[in-house]
């Protein structure tokens, strides 16, 4: 029976392909997404930017919550896989 199914689904292996290699990327799009260091060095960006003037305290308020939401999404995260 695994003969015949091999047989019969053999033209469905480059989708299965792309979509093995679809969820490879998406899920290092959310490590990389999702990694404290890299939200950490982001929330240092946007404080150097805030304080030479570049980026309006607005602005880097918004920016902030965004990165402090991602930050704590990622702390979930890694609780999860505990």
């Amino acid at each position: 029976m695994g003969l015949i199914t091999n047989l019969l689904t053999l033209p469905l292996a480059p989708v299965r392909a792309t979509v093995a290699l679809a969820e490879q990327i998406r899920r290092q799009a959310e490590s990389e997404y999702y990694d404290p260091a890299r939200i950490r060095l982001q929330l240092e960006q946007i404080e150097a930017l805030r304080e030479n003037g570049t980026l309006s305290p607005d602005d880097a308020a918004a920016m902030e919550e965004e990165l402090i939401a991602r930050l704590l999404v990622a702390n979930d995260r890694r609780q999860g896989e505990v």
